[in-house]
């Protein structure tokens, strides 16, 4: 079967009589046409089914009306809900999305860098893996303005949009300290990623400031699952492993903070086998406020992400970035870390 030529501008100008230019600009609302040939014009145009062709419309004005979007995994709820934070605000100025994922390789980045330059995307936000600048400064030196979403990537001259991580951890632990814990954990991704990096940072200047020791054993670090291509970034059975070891040596009135809402889920259930009571000998505290925190036995006290105000801040910045690039001077760009807020639930004790 052959398949059905698209219908074009000169076809719908040709069955009504009328010039291309007359129909393009009926179609664009221009003045200079009558209403009622507007009209006839798209009567024709919906019967012959007609689309315009955004990408010969790209290549004249030279704007594709795309924004790249770069992430490390979209099975992460956050970005997840990052993703859906950046459409929506992106549509409404008019642009689509083309979204890259990377898996956390520093091979597929350099690739989909490479990529976005070729396809000619207006602009990117990028969630870097943070090994490595020159594919980004490429990007950037063709024209194409990058702003950073929620890692940091010293050495890159561009904005940051992201959250404060560091503040998120340090009010998680001052309401554990509060609730009179001593013996304080942090668990955390064995990732090197500034987020890992400021809630550690947060966490250790808490208790240095309420002059708790914090010993080798107190930084718990879990394996990454974030190179396994398409997975789930974290698993519960990681946290659930290293908690039931951690069980047999914890003290009463004791508390850990975990980076995600995953990691305390597998602490639950190891505390919990070995006898452990929640809150009253350990208390816990997660990162993300995932939609199973709530229901959980008991409900867990977390950090609440803000994803989508994350996400639409970057869409507003790389658009400011975007009309102004020419006018930039090195070294200006800006960094803009949102507050997130601390969900308190029952798994953790009452503040006297």
């Amino acid at each position: 079967m052959t398949p059905r030529r698209r219908a074009t501008l000169r076809d719908i100008a040709a069955a009504l009589d009328l010039s291309v230019n007359t129909v393009s600009r009926a179609l664009a609302g221009k003045d200079a046409v009558s209403e009622e040939t507007r009209e006839r014009v798209r009567a024709e145009a919906d019967r012959l089914g007609y689309v315009p062709n955004t990408m010969a419309r790209s290549l004249v004005l030279q704007n594709a009306m795309t924004i790249g979007l770069v992430i490390t995994n979209p099975s992460n709820p956050f970005y997840a809900r990052l993703i859906s934070a950046i459409e929506a605000r992106g549509r409404v100025h008019g642009y689509s999305l083309m979204l890259m994922v990377t898996e956390d390789s520093a091979d597929n980045e350099r690739r989909v860098a490479e990529e976005l330059m070729r396809w000619g995307v207006d602009g990117v936000l990028a969630v870097p893996i943070q090994h490595g600048t020159d594919h980004w400064e490429r990007l950037e030196k063709s024209g194409t303005p990058v702003v950073l979403v929620n890692r940091d990537l010293p050495g890159l001259d561009a904005d940051l949009v992201g959250v404060d991580y560091r503040d998120s951890a340090r009010r998680a632990t001052e309401l554990l300290v509060a609730s009179g814990a001593r013996d304080l954990y942090l668990m955390e991704e064995d990732l090197d990623i500034s987020p890992v990096a400021e809630r550690v940072r947060g966490f250790e200047e808490v208790l240095d400031e309420h002059g708790i020791a914090v010993g080798y054993d107190h930084l718990i670090r879990v394996p990454t699952r974030r190179r396994e291509a398409s997975s789930q970034p974290w698993d519960p059975i990681d946290a659930y492993e290293i908690g039931r070891d951690l069980a047999q040596r914890i003290r009463p009135g004791s508390a850990v903070l975990a980076g995600n809402d995953y990691f305390a889920l597998g602490l639950y259930r190891a505390f919990t086998e070995q006898g452990l009571r929640i809150p009253d000998d350990v208390a816990i505290v997660g990162h993300g406020d995932h939609p199973f925190a709530a229901y959980l036995a008991p409900p867990l006290t977390t950090v609440r992400l803000p994803a989508a105000e994350v996400g639409a801040t970057a869409v507003d910045r790389l658009l400011e970035r975007m009309a102004m690039e020419s006018t930039v001077e090195p070294g200006v760009h800006g960094r803009t870390l949102l507050p997130a807020e601390v969900v308190v639930r029952a798994s953790t004790r009452e503040v006297p």
